[in-house]
């Protein structure tokens, strides 16, 4: 029995597709089945698929075109934002120049008031100051011609006081 086993596994051929006598059968349905798998590649697939790229080339484009557009107005856009703020800045620069001769001039005029009232005053504080000394040297002049009478009459002479007054007077101008 085990010659027969071994027999039986000699006489039969191994794989299917190494049998030399099934080639042209093999080669016949390998054939067939590229001839149909071309036929419905070439006619229902490729097709398809041209068209998904072509649509797709075509919203591409369409979508690189109005992006170009979105662009252009971007830049247009920009370009009149920066003229704006520009007319802006020169208008805001002209407001500052006008409001700073505005102020200048209320300065000015407020300094110039200021000038007159110190100067108002001052000429009001000179007066004072004179009136205190034109006071105060004939209240001097008085306690000199108090203070000569009292020391002539302590030391015991007579001495008129019309000469008293005229000794204090030469001395207290000169």
């Amino acid at each position: 029995m085990a010659t027969e086993t071994s027999g039986a596994a000699e006489s039969a051929p191994g794989m299917p597709q190494l049998d030399f006598s099934t080639f042209p059968n093999q080669i016949f349905w390998l054939v067939v089945t590229l001839v149909v798998i071309y036929m419905v590649l070439s006619r229902v697939a490729l097709p398809r698929i041209a068209s998904v790229l072509a649509e797709r080339q075509g919203t591409i484009t369409n979508d690189i075109g109005a992006a170009e557009e979105l662009k252009q107005k971007a830049a247009e856009a920009e370009a009149a934002y920066d003229k704006a703020l520009a007319d802006a800045r020169s208008e805001a620069g002209r407001i500052g120049a006008e409001t700073k001769a505005e102020v200048q001039v209320e300065i000015d005029a407020a300094i110039a008031k200021a000038d007159a009232e110190i100067a108002a005053r001052a000429s009001e504080g000179e007066a004072r100051i004179d009136e205190i000394r034109v006071g105060a040297t004939a209240a001097v002049r008085e306690v000199a011609i108090d203070a000569a009478e009292a020391v002539v009459a302590a030391m015991g002479v007579n001495v008129d006081s019309a000469a008293i007054a005229a000794a204090v007077d030469a001395r207290v101008k000169g």
